[in-house]
């Protein structure tokens, strides 16, 4: 991948995750003690943030330094739900998760039920 598509990744990710959060360039600057111009060079991808300011934007956002550098499509694999075979749900409610979840017990229980009228 170019430096140009890591710069794009990672300021269109900073904006995102601001965002998400309902934050302006303001708040984050300053809780970063940076300028929100030098913020906003980082979102726009004319600057790069130094390793140690990635990595903090990181554990504030709660993702790994390579979701931000656009490396992965994973915000954070630690936070996924064990057990389950989905990657991209973070935005999806508790009440949607477990019913996927019941439905793809269903789907595991149809399945054995099929292989065992096969073997009889």
């Amino acid at each position: 991948m170019g430096v140009l598509l890591l710069k794009k990744a990672l300021g269109d990710r900073l904006k995102e995750l601001r965002e998400l959060r309902g934050l302006t360039q303001k708040e984050v600057a300053s809780r970063f003690g940076i300028t929100n111009f030098q913020l906003s060079r980082y979102e726009t991808g004319k600057a790069n943030p130094d390793p140690d300011l990635i990595a903090k934007f990181a554990e504030y956002y709660e993702v790994t330094s390579d979701y931000l550098l656009g490396l992965s499509v994973k915000k954070n694999p630690e936070k996924q739900p064990e057990g389950r075979f989905f990657y991209d749900l973070d935005s999806a409610s508790q009440e949607d998760l477990d019913e996927l979840e019941n439905y793809f017990k269903f789907m595991q229980e149809r399945k054995k039920r099929r292989e065992n009228k096969d073997t009889e």
